[in-house]
């Protein structure tokens, strides 16, 4: 199994959902200067354009995600203002 640790870290959006246990989804991450696709697994199931971080690399294009919210949205910033 050849693991891709570069997607570990990364936030991405899943573009088709995820069913928990009961299988996979796909997310789109960005990464290495463009876009890639992933089968995304999480323990719940998450739905489609739900964001996510990936917390593990299964290898071979698979990775392990959790739901994501990004820190400034939560506090109710615009992400445009932090700079």
């Amino acid at each position: 199994m050849v693991e891709d640790e570069a997607v570990i870290g990364c936030t991405g959006e899943l573009l088709i959902g995820t069913r928990g246990s009961a299988g996979p989804g796909e997310i789109l991450v960005r990464i290495r200067g463009g876009s890639e696709t992933f089968l995304a697994w999480s323990t719940e199931p998450l739905p489609m354009g739900a964001a996510v971080l990936v917390i593990e690399s299964r290898g071979c294009r698979e990775v392990d995600v959790i739901k994501w919210a990004d820190p400034l949205e939560a506090l109710g910033g615009d992400p445009a203002d932090a700079g």
